[in-house]
């Protein structure tokens, strides 16, 4: 072999060369930027419509968990209401309460009472009152009134100091105006001594113990809130006054159930409406309260997903119903709505003695 051969066999064309090292060119650049834009909008839309799933999953999960707390905790005030505050003696009277202020026309629970501002559109308020005394929830006899401020009681052993009292008398007086007074001393034998004491001579002094509870409830900018009257002035819509305890809660809605029969004594419930008792015989009718407590998804569909053929309802939907109309993009959210008839155990129809 010659030199000149060896040379032409060890030696590369400078054209072949640059060809092999040329790399991508423009278009080829282009279609792989183009298919990686794809795959990475694909993997977007995928993980977008994911998220929005578990949103939805999520906030639909604290709608119902809203809900049966919201539910939970207004059944257990209803069915402590009237307790200490159910006699006839004391319901429709205006009591004078620790701060000054009066609670208009009292009675064990109250829908839309005059008192409480209403709440968001389309929902109703309720007014729970009941005691937490340790006497008889009948009241004490009172013998007699050594003085103006000391009642002489058949069991002053049931009355503690800084106990909340209400005296009363049996022929109630026109108009009836109560006072909520304060035992200021430990009994002494069958006396039992009163901070203020009340007009006239009493018959029957009511125990209400060291807490008594007024509550008032309402649906506000979409939160369940509640305002303790023996505590704030519940006709002001401050934070303060109403406190927010539930989230998502968008409407309240309430009925009475009222036994309507000559003489009751099976304690049924033969009507459901929102008439409030204005006579205590009326009160005695009283047996049960119907509820129902509306929560939301928090999250917003891009779509309508709620409309007139699945808007909430509920039992009292003939007389009460459930109306979201006040948002305008109602329609773009989920809701899951709470039902209860809660009896009101504390009340009796006066003629019977029997407990309903």
């Amino acid at each position: 072999m010659t030199p000149e051969t060896d040379l032409k066999t060890t030696t590369s064309s400078p054209h072949s060369a640059a060809g092999r090292s040329r790399g991508f060119s423009l278009i080829e650049l282009l279609v792989g930027v183009v298919l990686g834009m794809t795959a990475v909008i694909v993997v977007m839309q995928v993980f977008s419509l994911s998220e929005r799933g578990q949103r939805t999953a999520t906030s639909g999960d604290e709608a119902q968990t809203n809900g049966a707390i919201a539910i939970a905790q207004l059944q257990r005030d209803i069915r402590q209401s009237g307790h200490g505050a159910a006699n006839l003696v004391l319901a429709g009277c205006n009591l004078t309460l620790p701060t000054g202020r009066v609670l208009n026309t009292l009675g064990p629970i109250t829908i839309n009472h005059a008192d409480i501002p209403a709440g968001d559109a389309g929902s109703d308020t309720l007014l729970v009152v009941y005691s937490s005394g340790n006497g008889a929830p009948e009241g004490d006899r009172i013998n007699s009134e050594p003085d103006a401020v000391t009642y002489s009681v058949a069991t002053a052993s049931a009355f503690s100091i800084n106990d909340r009292v209400i005296a009363a008398n049996q022929v109630r007086p026109a108009p009836c105006n109560l006072l909520m007074d304060r035992v200021n001393a430990q009994p002494v034998g069958a006396n039992v001594a009163v901070a203020a004491g009340a007009v006239g001579i009493q018959d029957t002094l009511f125990n209400w113990g060291l807490s008594p509870k007024i509550l008032a409830y309402a649906v506000r900018n979409g939160r369940l809130t509640e305002c303790d009257l023996m505590v704030n002035n519940c006709s002001a819509l401050t934070a303060q006054a109403w406190v927010e305890i539930i989230d998502n809660v968008v409407n309240l809605r309430a009925q009475y159930g009222r036994d309507t029969s000559a003489a009751p004594s099976d304690c049924s419930v033969d009507i459901f409406d929102q008439t409030t008792p204005s006579t205590a015989n009326q009160w005695a009718r009283m047996t049960a309260i119907r509820l129902a407590v509306t929560t939301v998804s928090g999250q917003k569909e891009k779509t309508e997903v709620t409309v007139a053929a699945n808007a909430p309802t509920w039992a009292g939907s003939a007389d009460a119903p459930i109306n979201l109309s006040a948002d305008n993009e109602w329609k773009y959210y989920r809701y899951k709505v709470f039902e209860a008839v809660v009896p009101l155990r504390n009340l009796a129809w006066q003629g019977a003695q029997t407990p309903c």
